[in-house]
């Protein structure tokens, strides 16, 4: 009778396991099919409107999962891993979603902190329910210009500064010429130093130049994926040059496959300015070292040389546009003093951060510090 029993309870148990496993199965294939279908509900005018939207625009479903994106959304890093990362964002999105009337859009200005470093990005963001749950969300990027006044400044009184001294210096030449006209060693003395100068203004104007665009560039509009080893490989070779007339090494050492959104030329750039910087400040024969690693879910660029090292008083200010730690080294150098400025300007452009350590004596370490790339969702849904 006992074993009877066993059988039946065994039988019955057993039944009851496989039925809840069954219904489980059936139930995450309703939900996916749920899923796939809603996703099919989206009007095609808002798919081809995201086509051809320049700013970031996205559509959330009813458990604000993110359906439909545009590159520039994750450029600007509003998206990780096919989620708003954004609290402030997240909120539009619900009252959005709860408006009594779907069709009108709500609209706030947000200051949104960045993913690495202290940056804050300024959006105005605009949200609007588009049914069943879904809401579509626009954000516009306005850091350039709500820090355009305070740049422009401050950037016009740098210059006037900074424009004043080679000026000033290849006017006093070209009297000196005049005035030696009869002395052909002096005159060639002078016409050296003179050309000396001009060569500084050019550089000084081409970094202006250069500052002014990245300022104004728009990363976002216009981001791709970029292969960080590329824009080693390139940094690197646009100081092939200087790095040989110095007989200084330069070792690399980098990862396959990380990848960030962005600018490729901008990057390149910002690395090949740390590269030179690091070559200007070391001795000759010695070793400069560039590292391309993953770290914490974020790309490192780290670039370390054995030169004289940063004093901690001058550390703070090193990325100051026009800022120099030694006056003399940097004009035996050609230094301009808009290198790191650039490269600070470009890190910020990608939200991501410029790192430094240094000790007297023994060297720097610059590590530039960027966000991956995930895969995005394009305007149609898929995966790229």
């Amino acid at each position: 009778m006992n074993t009877s029993v066993e059988i039946w309870t065994s039988a019955i148990t057993a039944f009851v396991t496989g039925s809840v496993a069954t219904g489980l199965i059936l139930w995450s294939s309703l939900r996916t099919q749920e899923a796939q279908k809603k996703a099919q509900v989206i009007p095609d005018a808002v798919t081809g409107a995201l086509h051809a939207l320049a700013t970031a625009g996205l559509v959330l479903d009813v458990d604000n999962k993110i359906v439909r994106a545009t590159r520039s959304a994750f450029a600007l890093g509003l998206v990780r891993d096919q989620v708003l990362v954004h609290p402030k964002l997240i909120s539009l999105v619900d009252k959005a979603r709860k408006a009594k009337k779907s069709s009108k859009a709500r609209a706030r200005d947000f200051a949104l902190a960045s993913e690495i470093g202290d940056n804050t990005i300024w959006v105005t963001s605009r949200a609007v329910h588009l049914g069943d749950g879904f809401v579509l969300l626009l954000v516009e990027d306005r850091t350039e210009s709500h820090n355009l006044e305070e740049t422009r400044r401050d950037f016009v009184a740098n210059i006037s500064h900074e424009l004043k001294t080679p000026i000033g210096a290849m006017s006093l030449l070209a009297e000196a010429i005049q005035s030696a006209a009869d002395d052909p060693k002096q005159v060639r003395k002078f016409a050296k130093n003179l050309e000396t100068e001009s060569a500084r203004l050019t550089d000084l104007v081409q970094d202006i130049i250069q500052l002014s665009r990245v300022q104004s560039a728009d990363v976002a509009g216009s981001t791709q994926e970029v292969d960080l080893s590329l824009v080693v490989a390139e940094a690197v070779d646009r100081n092939r040059v200087q790095a040989n007339k110095k007989k200084i090494q330069v070792k690399v050492s980098t990862s396959d496959k990380l990848r960030v959104f962005g600018d490729l030329e901008l990057l390149t750039t910002a690395v090949k300015n740390l590269i030179e910087n690091a070559i200007s400040y070391s001795d000759n024969d010695t070793t400069v070292s560039v590292t391309l690693r993953k770290k914490n879910g974020v790309a490192e660029i780290a670039v370390k040389d054995k030169g004289a090292g940063i004093a901690p008083e001058d550390l703070e200010r090193i990325f100051e546009r026009f800022y120099r730690i030694d006056q003399s080294r940097s004009r035996a150098t050609g230094g301009t003093g808009l290198g790191l400025s650039l490269v600070k300007n470009i890190t910020q452009k990608h939200l991501g951060e410029i790192q430094v350590k240094s000790k007297v004596g023994s060297g720097s370490t610059f590590t530039l510090r960027l966000p991956l790339a995930t895969a995005p969702i394009d305007a149609t849904g898929s995966k790229k």
